[in-house]
């Protein structure tokens, strides 16, 4: 019998589980079952050859400054042809910034079941090396592009993200944990506004029913489009996680954003920001 993903279990059946299980043992539990869920496919052909991948891409790139771009409204006022030449992480939908500006990521990345689930075709699309949960590979069959990773439940940063990596309430948080097993020293965050126009609670699922005014683009997330509200809160404190983690290893990540509201990382000039990256791969620093 094989053990179903949470995501895969029927809402009756979950709120039966609610019901019976003590409120503080249900995250345990429930990550656990996860967890398990994951076990069982590793003899899958497929997940097999995502973790000969990840352990190819352990890191490869040590030494190494990379640019993690958000999807605020910010990053319509950036042309992507100033990252040319370091390496870049796409977001979500971030490729329509892409596409737009004739650019190509080096590796793109995607956790919200939403995104994946409406879009993933545009995500399979894509010329370059995509991460997305295992639970979705049966929408990406055939796809040499995509990368699978195990979306853990565990609130904690994931060093080695072969054995999983939280989402904590932000794929750049996802990224971030990719990023340090490549083994990047700095990260540059750009597009990470940290702010929304549309209020509402924390993971609420909405159905946009005008243009996108919280993304860099109008039809981001356009009418008709299903789309979680953000979780600020959670998403700091996930970010806060990753500054420690980073600095521990005495690695950084620094906020380019333009008037980004995110408190939690020292926020320095893009230009200055871009110029050291600059300054370490002419000195050989890769």
């Amino acid at each position: 019998m094989k053990l179903p993903f949470a995501t895969e279990l029927p809402a009756p059946l979950r709120a039966i589980g609610r019901a019976i299980v003590p409120r503080g043992l249900r995250p345990a539990l429930a990550a656990h079952l996860q967890h398990l869920a994951h076990r069982q496919e590793r003899r899958h052909p497929q997940f097999r050859a995502s973790l000969e991948r990840l352990t190819a891409m352990r890191g490869i790139h040590r030494g190494e400054t990379c640019v993690i771009l958000g999807n605020g409204p910010s990053l319509a006022t950036h042309d992507l042809s100033d990252f040319e030449g370091i390496p870049t992480f796409c977001l979500n939908r971030g490729y329509l910034k892409w596409n737009e500006d004739g650019m190509t990521p080096t590796y793109a990345v995607a956790v919200n079941d939403l995104v994946i689930e409406q879009f993933h075709d545009e995500l399979a699309a894509l010329p370059c090396p995509v991460f997305v949960p295992w639970q979705y590979h049966h929408l990406f069959d055939g796809r040499d592009n995509v990368v699978f990773i195990e979306a853990r439940w565990q609130e904690r940063f994931f060093k080695d993200v072969r054995n999983g990596v939280w989402p904590g309430a932000t794929v750049t948080f996802a990224a971030m944990q990719i990023a340090y097993f490549m083994g990047f020293t700095s990260v540059i965050l750009v597009g990470v506004d940290h702010r929304f126009a549309q209020a509402g609670p924390a993971h609420l699922e909405v159905v946009q029913d005008k243009h996108d005014v919280d993304h860099f683009a109008k039809d981001y997330f356009g009418p008709g489009v299903r789309w979680n509200l953000p979780d600020l809160e959670q998403s700091e404190i996930s970010y806060q996680m990753a500054r420690e983690v980073y600095e521990a290893d005495s690695r950084r990540i620094v906020d380019a954003t333009r008037d980004g509201a995110l408190t939690v990382f020292e926020k320095v000039p893009l230009e200055q920001a871009l110029a050291e990256a600059r300054g370490h791969i002419s000195q050989g620093h890769t």
